[in-house]
């Protein structure tokens, strides 16, 4: 028997090839079968003592309830121990109720795949208020990698006179860790939320933008709205071209036409959700992450 291996949803398998060919491991696709009234019947392929679940947790609702199901066959197996590589996870924004009656859902979330697998590994996972991944995860090990190290790794050889740009304070940290990797110059403009679909950012004062090139830089894109405002305030703050890099892909491919119409010449992404844009891979990221995990138990 193997002493790893690694399993991973359908919609996975993009991201899971290179990872497990990279680890030396054998890589199982867990099939799902639904059936006519939603329910769902999951069946992992062979048990290992330490099984790495690989799963990007875009569209995350079946995706869910689905490692649930392979998480207990694993361990009904063999399994002795259990790893969740979600390059994107979901579920980290309400991570506090502002209405009487809301759900936390980082709260819900991690609890119930912290009762399930002994180990997540995500990165650049989106946490406002959390100040510590290990608090999303009671109980077990939890890492929330950067993409910058790849990032950096893909825009070897970027201009010299590009500018770095963040729509917003929370956006600060990728930014500034990009930046100094690379040596550029960076900016971060201020926001302010209308609605789910509308904000304003303004890059007011950062004289450092105009006459010069722009990579716009986010870590989710979603409904597109703080990408395209950030282009259009990286415009009238006098940019001479705008491109961007994000970690997290989740908006629909179909709005590339209106990117393009705020002033983005090119996207590009991270493998952490399957994407047109991807031109980022993450398995060396997650790779580093997990040779430690597999040395331990190899050596166990």
């Amino acid at each position: 028997m193997n002493a790893a291996a690694l399993h991973c949803l359908p919609s996975g398998i993009a991201g899971a090839k290179p990872l497990a060919a990279g680890l030396g491991l054998p890589l199982h696709e867990i099939g799902l079968h639904r059936f006519p009234d939603g329910e769902i019947r999951v069946t992992a392929g062979s048990a290992a003592p330490t099984c790495i679940i690989y799963a990007s947790l875009d569209q995350p609702n079946d995706k869910l309830i689905a490692i649930l199901f392979a998480a207990e066959a694993l361990r009904r197996e063999g399994a002795r121990r259990l790893v969740l590589v979600a390059p994107y996870l979901c579920y980290m924004r309400q991570d506090a109720a502002f209405h009487p009656g809301e759900a936390i859902s980082q709260r819900a979330v991690g609890r119930m795949l912290a009762a399930n697998v002994d180990r997540v590994i995500t990165v650049d996972a989106h946490l406002h208020r959390t100040a510590d991944i290990a608090a999303v995860f009671p109980g077990i090990e939890a890492d929330n990698l950067s993409a910058m190290p790849a990032i950096a790794d893909a825009l070897a050889g970027i201009d010299r006179t590009t500018v770095l740009a963040g729509p917003d304070a929370e956006s600060r940290q990728w930014v500034g860790d990009l930046a100094a990797r690379l040596g550029l110059d960076h900016a971060v403009g201020r926001k302010t939320r209308r609605s789910d679909r509308s904000v304003e950012i303004d890059f007011a004062g950062q004289s450092a933008v105009a006459g010069r090139p722009v990579l716009l830089i986010d870590d989710i894109v979603s409904s597109g709205g703080t990408l395209a405002a950030g282009a259009r305030a990286l415009r009238a703050a006098g940019a001479t071209a705008i491109d961007a890099v994000i970690t997290h892909a989740l908006f629909p491919p179909d709005m590339a036409e209106e990117f393009a119409r705020a002033g983005i010449r090119s996207i590009r992404s991270t493998s952490s959700v399957p994407h047109p844009t991807n031109a980022i891979p993450l398995d060396a990221v997650l790779a580093g992450a997990l040779r430690g995990e597999l040395g331990e138990r190899r050596s166990a």
